[in-house]
Parts: C-alpha cells; sequence; structure tokens
C-alpha cells in the first residue's frame, strides 16, 4: 500500500515537472519574455541574475593578489587616462553628464564616482573578464594585466575628486598608451600573469 501511495505521488511530481518544462519551452517560443532593454526585469528575474553575478564574482576574484604598488600616483595616473578613454561614457565621472549611451543601457552602468562595494580584487575580475548581459566588456582581452590594476587603482581614487581634480589628472595621464601597453605587456610576462593565491 505505501510502495503504491509513493509511486503514485513519484508519476505525479513527474508529470507536474515536464508540465513546468513544457509551459517554460513554450513561453520562450512564443517570445513571452520581452528582452528590450527599455523594459525592466521583473522582480525574481532582477534578483536571480543579480544574486547569480554578486556570487559569481566573489567566488572568482577570491583568490586574487593585488600588488603592492595599487595606491600609487603612476598607476592613479594611468588609470586616469584610461578610464577616461575606456569607462567614462557608461560609467561617468564628476561633473560630467550622462551620455545617450549610459542612459540606453539596462541594466544601468554603476556611477563609479559614487564608489563601489566591490573590493580591488572584484574591480580586477570585472575589469579583465566582463560581465554578461551587462555590456561590461573583457578588458582583458586587449589590455595586460598591469594596465588593468591602473584602471582599478584609479577607481580607488575616482569617488575622492571632484570634477576639477578628475578634469585635471585623466588631462595629465600618460598619452603613448602603445609605449604603456608595450611596457605593461612585458611586465606581465615577467611577473607571470594574474596572481593568485
Amino acid at each position: 500500500m505505501a510502495a503504491t501511495q509513493n509511486r503514485r505521488r513519484s508519476i505525479a511530481i513527474l508529470i507536474v515537472a515536464l508540465g513546468v518544462v513544457a509551459a517554460l519551452a513554450l513561453f520562450i517560443e512564443l517570445g513571452g519574455y520581452n528582452v528590450a532593454a527599455d523594459a525592466p526585469h521583473t522582480a525574481p528575474v532582477r534578483t536571480f541574475l543579480d544574486t547569480v553575478r554578486r556570487r559569481s564574482i566573489a567566488a572568482r576574484a577570491a583568490g586574487i593578489v593585488l600588488p603592492r604598488d595599487l595606491g600609487s600616483p603612476q598607476r592613479i595616473q594611468a588609470g586616469a587616462g584610461l578610464y577616461g578613454e575606456m569607462c567614462a561614457t557608461c560609467h561617468g565621472g564628476p561633473g560630467l553628464e550622462k551620455t545617450e549611451l549610459a542612459q540606453g543601457l539596462y541594466p544601468q552602468a554603476p556611477d563609479l564616482a559614487r564608489g563601489s562595494a566591490l573590493t580591488p580584487a572584484q574591480q580586477f575580475w570585472i575589469i579583465k573578464h566582463g560581465v554578461k548581459m551587462t555590456a561590461m566588456p573583457a578588458w582583458g582581452r586587449t589590455h595586460p594585466d598591469p594596465l588593468i590594476w591602473d584602471m582599478v587603482a584609479f577607481l580607488q581614487r575616482l569617488p575622492h575628486l571632484s570634477a576639477k581634480q578628475y578634469r585635471a589628472l585623466v588631462a595629465s595621464a600618460p598619452e603613448d598608451h602603445d609605449e604603456m601597453m608595450q611596457e605593461a605587456s612585458e611586465a606581465h610576462h615577467h611577473e607571470g600573469g594574474e596572481a593568485h593565491h
């Protein structure tokens, strides 16, 4: 008797599970979920994606070792130029108006001038590897680790800058990025790349 009830319960659970899978497949096939950037995610989808993103970044950045000279003026200055060229369009900066590109992004790129709850290691990982479905590119495909650390160094300073200080720091950054890339690439190969514990 108990075995029969258990079997019926198992069959009922299987039927319900197959029904859910079939309904989900039909929903996807009919284009039921709106992926438009001007239509926000539903609360459950947003919560799910935010949780997956946060936990994934934290897990992958856990073993990254910060360079000893992360706070050096040279790193901050070099990072300022890279940020001005590569990041400000989406993430803004002190005294900068939000660009049309930034206004059209979903999810919105964080305003990094307001600071971040992310650790430097997490920022490094994000800049290097990018984040799916956020328009955040993987800069590690074109920039070696030392230049990514320069950007991280600048991000630590950015929330403390006035608009005038921001403009001055970006303007004073090294202009010859080809030479910086070459030097950073050589240093990267010499050091052995991304460091983990």
